[in-house]
């Protein structure tokens, strides 16, 4: 880890008690709590498509299990939650992912994309990210090596995403977004003008429009993400329906499950198999 702000306001974590806010446990992975439930984070790798090299990471929030088999704390509490306890839920999450991503982390240029939730767009007055700027600075970690990743939308909430994708960026942070077709991606490209979009493989079934926007997103500097990827033959098809120089990204179950320690230490085994086959937290809560 080469953040000595980060790395000192996470000694001050290590003597903060169960019944805290925020602490970091034996393992050293900071934990929070949110009613009754023990929260903490894991990661999945997100791939070059071309030879499956790790360049970014996806965080998500977990309930706590010693064996690294938490449950999708959003499953559990989304519908106990009111639009005021779900915001301060997802800035929890934010603020959980960032420390135990960033204590980990030995290679500076990977990226880590942190979901906002959907509840987050209309529920957050004022300067949405401001906040979480302000803990990053404060912990002299880089705000450009996060993509705050916006949820899909119905066509209803277009302006809502336009309105806080620029309040996000005006605050310096990279926008990612989610697509549901590769209509949908084309829009957001040229609407939102992401740093990232997310499709299911699912969705990748036109092979014509796929190089297309592939080719189109390579221009803008935009990288497109195909997401679960659960086997070798929809690799395999996303592979021969993308015959472009354009580069993608590849994120799913095929290289990865979603784990509280970094999947570095399994890259280069992952990159051989899979390629080309032929409350001390003073810290104030993002927002």
């Amino acid at each position: 880890m080469q953040h000595p702000k980060l790395q000192n306001y996470l000694s001050r974590l290590q003597h903060s008690v169960g019944s805290s806010h925020l602490w970091l446990d034996e393992e050293g992975r900071a934990r929070g709590r949110y009613f009754n439930a023990s929260l903490t984070s894991a990661f999945q790798a997100i791939r070059a498509g071309d030879d499956q090299r790790i360049l970014a990471y996806e965080a998500y929030a977990r309930s706590y299990d010693p064996g690294d088999q938490g449950l999708n704390i959003w499953k559990l509490l989304e519908y106990v939650a009111n639009d005021d306890e779900s915001v301060e839920l997802d800035r929890l999450c934010r603020l959980l992912h960032t420390l135990n991503f960033y204590r980990q982390v030995q290679e500076p240029a990977q990226e880590l994309y942190l979901s906002v939730h959907s509840r987050l767009l209309a529920a957050v007055e004022g300067n949405h990210g401001m906040a979480f700027r302000r803990i990053l600075d404060a912990l002299e970690i880089p705000h450009e090596q996060i993509i705050l990743q916006l949820p899909l939308i119905t066509p209803s909430q277009r302006w809502v995403l336009t309105h806080v994708a620029e309040n996000y960026r005006r605050n310096g942070f990279r926008i990612g977004v989610n697509a549901s077709s590769l209509e949908q991606a084309a829009d957001l490209l040229d609407r939102i003008r992401p740093d990232a979009i997310k499709l299911d493989v699912s969705v990748a079934n036109d092979a014509a429009a796929q190089i297309s926007l592939l080719q189109r997103a390579d221009q803008a500097q935009c990288n497109i993400i195909f997401r679960r990827i659960e086997n070798e033959a929809r690799l395999l098809s996303l592979q021969q329906a993308n015959d472009t120089a354009s580069p993608y990204l590849v994120q799913g179950f095929l290289f990865d499950l979603p784990r509280a320690t970094l999947a570095e230490h399994t890259a280069q085994t992952a990159a051989t198999s899979h390629a080309n086959p032929s409350q001390t937290a003073a810290v104030e809560l993002p927002g």
